[in-house]
C-alpha cells in the first residue's frame, strides 16, 4: 500500500470512529451538582467532546435519579449515574437506558464533626441529618444505608446538597451528612473539623438485598486528616445514554473517554482511573451497542 493511501484510509478510520466531523448531531450531557465530582468531570468530558466535532450542553442536575429520568424522557443524551440507580432504573422501572462504561469508584462518605459523640450508624438515631438533594443517587444510597443500620428511632432527614450540608453541619442545624463521590471531594478536603463514620459492618446487608452494586471501599489513611483507613461502602458511577442514541454516536464518545482519560482527571482513588476492563463490568445495566462495538475493537 501506498504512503498516500495508507493516509487516506487512516484519515478515514479516525473521522468514522473517533476524530473530529461535520455533521455530528447535538448531545445534550447531564451532569450534577456544583462541588461534586460529575460537575467538573462533565464540564472536561464536554471540552473533549467538543473537540471531536460535537455540539455539547452541559446539563446542572440532583444528579443520578433525575439523570436517568432525563434519558428516559429524552431531555438528555448523556449522563452520569451511580450503579445502584442506574440497577434500579434497568431491573425495577425498566427505564430505556443504556451505559457507556464504568467510570469509577463513588465512595459513600458519612460525616460527622471530629468531636462528635456518633461513633456508628446506629448513633444516628434520632438526630437531625441530611441524606443528599432529592433526585441525587447519595440520597438512595443514604436511605439503604441508614435502612441497613436499622436505627432504634428514624433519624430526622434533611434534603440539602453539598454545600448546603457542609454549611449545616457548621451552623450546627445537623450533626451528620451523606455524600457519596471520589476520594478526596474537593468541598471535604477543605475541611479540618470533620470525621467519616465507618460502614464496613452494613456492606454484607446491602449486597444481600441489592447485590453486587454495593462492594467493600476503604478511604485512604490521611484523606480528611484521619489517622487510619475508614472502611466504608463504594458505589461505582456509569456514565450512561439512551438507549435510542445511535450506534455510531455511542462508539465515538466512548472512544473519547478513553483518548482523553489523562486529561478528564476521574477521581484517583483506588478504582478512580479509567480502564478498559474496569469499564465494561456494569453488571445488569446493558452495555450500549455502540459501546459494546468499541470495547471488541479494543480486545480484538
Amino acid at each position: 500500500m501506498s504512503r498516500r493511501s495508507f493516509l487516506a484510509l487512516a484519515a478515514f478510520g479516525v473521522g468514522g470512529c473517533s476524530g473530529a466531523g461535520a455533521g455530528r448531531p447535538p448531545l445534550r450531557l447531564a451532569t450534577g451538582l456544583a462541588g461534586g465530582p460529575y460537575g467538573a468531570l462533565g464540564d472536561r468530558l464536554a471540552v473533549e467532546l467538543r473537540h471531536v466535532g460535537f455540539t455539547v450542553q452541559v446539563l446542572a442536575t440532583a444528579a443520578s435519579v433525575q439523570n436517568l429520568a432525563m434519558l428516559t424522557d429524552g431531555r438528555a443524551d448523556l449522563g452520569f449515574a451511580l450503579a445502584d440507580s442506574a440497577d434500579d432504573a434497568v431491573r425495577v422501572r425498566h427505564q430505556p437506558v443504556s451505559a457507556l462504561a464504568r467510570v469509577y469508584m463513588n465512595y459513600v462518605h458519612l460525616v460527622v464533626r471530629r468531636t462528635s459523640d456518633i461513633q456508628h450508624p446506629k448513633d444516628l438515631a434520632g438526630r437531625p441529618l441530611s441524606i443528599g438533594v432529592e433526585g441525587s443517587g447519595t440520597a438512595v444510597t443514604a436511605v439503604r444505608v441508614l435502612a441497613a443500620a436499622g436505627l432504634s428511632t428514624p433519624a430526622r432527614v434533611s434534603r440539602l446538597g453539598l454545600d448546603e450540608s457542609v454549611k449545616a453541619l457548621d451552623d450546627g442545624e445537623i450533626e451528620a451528612f451523606f455524600w457519596s463521590g471520589g476520594v478526596p471531594t474537593p468541598a471535604l478536603a477543605s475541611l479540618g473539623d470533620i470525621r467519616l463514620l465507618s460502614l464496613e459492618t452494613l456492606v454484607p446487608t446491602l449486597r444481600r438485598t441489592y447485590g453486587p452494586v454495593y462492594e467493600h471501599a476503604s478511604v485512604p489513611v490521611g484523606v480528611y486528616g484521619a489517622a487510619k483507613p475508614v472502611s466504608t461502602v463504594g458505589t461505582p458511577s456509569y456514565l450512561m445514554c439512551r438507549d435510542g442514541l445511535p450506534d455510531e454516536v455511542a462508539y465515538t464518545v466512548t472512544d473519547t473517554l478513553f483518548r482523553a482519560r489523562d486529561r478528564l482527571q476521574a477521581p484517583s482513588a483506588p478504582g478512580g482511573r479509567l480502564d478498559k476492563r474496569y469499564a465494561i463490568g456494569t453488571g445488569v445495566v446493558p452495555l450500549h451497542p455502540g459501546a459494546a462495538r468499541y470495547y471488541r475493537s479494543v480486545y480484538g
